[in-house]
């Protein structure tokens, strides 16, 4: 996968999304994946901010609503993915975006 370096150079983990959509709704039966330098099956996941018990799994399935992060040894800690139970939600690709792009968007209930 591509990481991007953070400002100190180091390299930042990267938190998957299946389905790749943002933001993620339970009801999708969210997974993630941690992916990043270091040893696999060393991950450390956050929750809310906060060190969660999830640790050592590359890959999970959400069970409850949350922000979710992740750190693999040896890289930065992975932008937050949030994952909600809304009724209603208004999803975009989770993925880059970039000026121009043509996006779908999806309104979904």
């Amino acid at each position: 996968g591509w990481c991007p370096l953070s400002p100190a150079g180091a390299q930042t983990s990267q938190l998957l999304v299946e389905p790749p959509w943002t933001p993620a709704v339970l009801w999708d039966r969210v997974t993630l994946t941690c992916q990043g330098s270091g040893t696999a099956g060393a991950t450390i996941w956050y929750k809310d901010g906060r060190r969660w018990g999830q640790e050592r799994h590359d890959t999970f399935n959400v069970t409850n609503k949350g922000t979710y992060q992740c750190q693999r040894p040896g890289s930065g800690l992975s932008p937050p993915v949030r994952v909600s139970n809304d009724r209603l939600v208004l999803q975009v690709p989770a993925r880059a975006l970039l000026k121009g792009d043509t996006v779908t968007l999806r309104c979904r209930g």
